[in-house]
């Protein structure tokens, strides 16, 4: 094989000593690999390179979509939570009209966000704001519905024994037929017969042994025997009325007892100074006897307009 050699010469500019080098061709050709390698490898390198930078770049924008999505999901439940804190804040409004009694927030009321344009990116730095502007509000709805849900029961409370009281007051009062369905035999007036004098009750004819009602609830203060008007029941209502019932045949209740309205405490009769059957049925008011009329059938209306 003939051995191929290449010279080069390298003169200077001046012309002084000429440099010569012999390279064989093997060596050139062993250079040139090494370069064509060299290049090869840094090409190689670069591509891996890209590729896992766009790669990076991907998985970046993949975790950054998810974290968007996830944002606009918590701005949306924002939305719906500063919703549900509007209707509560409406709901104290309602609650505190109907029980006449207003409890401050603690905050200003919040107010639905507009949502006609929304924005198309909410930063996490917004949501994160809005988050805890509603914690404080809801907070403050929070303490406020528990200062009405105590003041609704006091006022329920109240109502409820004023409602009592009044029902009280009522069923203190006269209000029904102690004989249901009896005819009115004698007037709360004057009269001549059986003797004349001004009948201070009324004659209510029954059939004997018809029981008598409690005309209001009331203690009784005296059941027995009184003169003419033979076996009387007095019950005492506490209100400064009084209601008496005589003739009767048969007492069901004894002095100190409790009675409620239409209960039965006696039997008509004819005891006493009597011509028949009958009930003698008789109202005091502060002492006084009034005509009892009236108060068969309800309480007369200047009466109710004058309760408490």
């Amino acid at each position: 094989m003939i051995d191929k050699r290449y010279h080069i010469k390298i003169v200077p500019h001046r012309g002084e000593s000429v440099h010569r080098f012999d390279l064989h061709r093997y060596q050139i050709v062993g250079a040139v690999s090494a370069v064509v390698l060299l290049l090869l490898g840094s090409m190689g390198l670069a591509t891996i390179s890209t590729l896992r930078s766009y790669a990076r770049v991907a998985s970046l924008r993949a975790q950054t979509q998810r974290v968007r999505s996830t944002v606009q999901k918590i701005d949306g439940q924002t939305v719906r939570l500063r919703a549900e804190l509007r209707r509560v804040q409406q709901e104290n409004v309602r609650i505190e009209q109907l029980i006449g009694v207003h409890v401050p927030l603690a905050i200003p009321k919040t107010h639905p966000r507009r949502t006609a344009a929304p924005p198309k990116r909410v930063s996490m730095r917004t949501v994160q704001a809005t988050l805890r502007t509603l914690a404080t509000a809801s907070a403050a709805t929070t303490s406020q519905t528990l200062a009405l849900q105590q003041l609704a029961m006091k006022v329920l409370n109240i109502t409820h024994l004023s409602e009592l009281a009044e029902a009280r007051l009522v069923a203190d009062i006269p209000s029904i037929d102690p004989v249901p369905g009896s005819i009115i035999t004698g007037c709360f007036c004057y009269r001549t017969y059986p003797d004349v004098e001004f009948h201070e009750g009324l004659d209510l004819a029954a059939d004997y042994g018809t029981p008598v009602r409690a005309a209001a609830a009331g203690t009784v203060v005296a059941a027995g025997w009184d003169g003419g008007y033979g076996r009387k029941i007095v019950i005492d209502h506490g209100n400064g009325y009084q209601t008496w019932y005589a003739h009767l045949s048969r007492l069901a209740v004894h002095p100190g007892e409790r009675v409620y309205k239409g209960e039965e405490i006696a039997y008509v009769g004819e005891s006493g100074f009597a011509t028949g059957p009958h009930l003698h049925y008789q109202v005091m008011l502060d002492g006084v006897p009034i005509n009892p009329a009236p108060y068969l059938h309800g309480i007369p209306s200047n009466v109710v307009a004058s309760l408490p």
